[in-house]
């Protein structure tokens, strides 16, 4: 059994040296553990301090390209390695590394294809309110569209296994958190979690520049998850309301009409017919959405089924 531990960097030499001097070179249940550096194009020292403190592989962007490709590279980067297992963590030593033989446990056991930590959020000081709710948010979130209770979705601390990381894509840019564990949770994969500790803070989060910057990403990447991954539940919603809206505007047209007074409320008519029309367009966008979904988890399954064929013939 091997394990690669990966940590997406981008600009990390600041904090890099310490995060590399707590993790494990041995873990419980593996024949080897290897270390791999994903550098997101950083323009400061990143790779030297790697090299220095004895990191076994280096993948590089040329150009920085956000942490959600930084983490689908490692994934990748890792497979082709000879990953069983692979654990993702933070360059900013955010995650407790003690906790990793905890996390990669169930794993081990069968028990699970994906394992998240869980952090203490309502402990964590450095975590604004918003951050919380929006963390909080988030789960709910991956609840509604996976089905699968995850109390800290946006914990970058998980574990996957080989099978599960050859099954992953991320469409978002700007993070990979909640996406993989919905995709996970409508692969039918098993999914759970262990409480994480956390270290003190050593640096400002490189995601949240700004609240309102953070807010607007995370209500897009919300909004985006429902699009994609449910998209007959959002569109068919909203076609519902408008539909919805449109019969009581029409119920009170009705009402009107028939007590005499129809003639003074012909917007009211005008208004239901056109939320009718909307409603139903709306509608027919949700059939069809569902139905582009049908065919991006069918091309999903035949990237997977490729993915294994190359296994077999040694050509991965």
């Amino acid at each position: 059994m091997k394990l690669i531990i990966q940590i997406p960097c981008y600009n990390e030499a600041g904090t890099l040296a310490i995060t590399l001097s707590k993790l494990p070179r041995q873990v419980s249940g593996f024949d080897s553990v290897a270390w791999l550096i994903i550098d997101d194009g950083s323009t400061d020292g990143t790779i030297k301090i790697a090299r220095e403190n004895g990191v076994d592989h280096i993948v590089r962007h040329t150009r920085n390209q956000g942490l959600a490709r930084a983490f689908m590279t490692g994934i990748r980067e890792a497979v082709c390695l000879g990953a069983d297992v692979i654990v993702n963590t933070d360059a900013d030593n955010q995650y407790n590394a003690d906790d990793i033989p905890s996390l990669t446990q169930p794993i081990i056991n069968g028990q699970a294809d994906m394992v998240v930590g869980a952090r203490p959020i309502d402990s964590i000081n450095h975590f604004s309110p918003i951050k919380k709710f929006l963390q909080k948010m988030g789960s709910w979130v991956v609840r509604a569209a996976s089905r699968a209770d995850i109390p800290d979705a946006a914990s970058g601390f998980r574990a996957i296994s080989r099978d599960a990381a050859q099954q992953v894509v991320v469409f978002n840019d700007y993070t990979y958190t909640l996406e993989t564990i919905i995709q996970a949770g409508q692969k039918n994969m098993a999914i759970t979690s262990v409480p994480v500790r956390v270290n003190a803070d050593l640096r400002p989060s490189k995601l949240v520049k700004s609240i309102p910057s953070y807010v607007i990403h995370s209500v897009v990447t919300i909004v985006r998850i429902f699009i994609v991954y449910r998209p007959f539940r959002f569109f068919g919603s909203i076609g519902l309301i408008l539909f919805g809206l449109g019969i009581a505007i029409g119920m009170r047209f009705m009402w009107f009409y028939f007590n005499g007074h129809g003639g003074g409320h012909i917007q009211s008519l005008i208004l239901a017919s056109v939320l009718f029309g909307i409603g139903f367009q709306t509608l027919i966008i949700a059939v069809i959405a569902d139905l582009l979904s049908v065919n991006r988890k069918l091309l999903e399954d035949i990237r997977y089924t490729m993915k294994s064929k190359y296994k077999e013939t040694g050509t991965e």
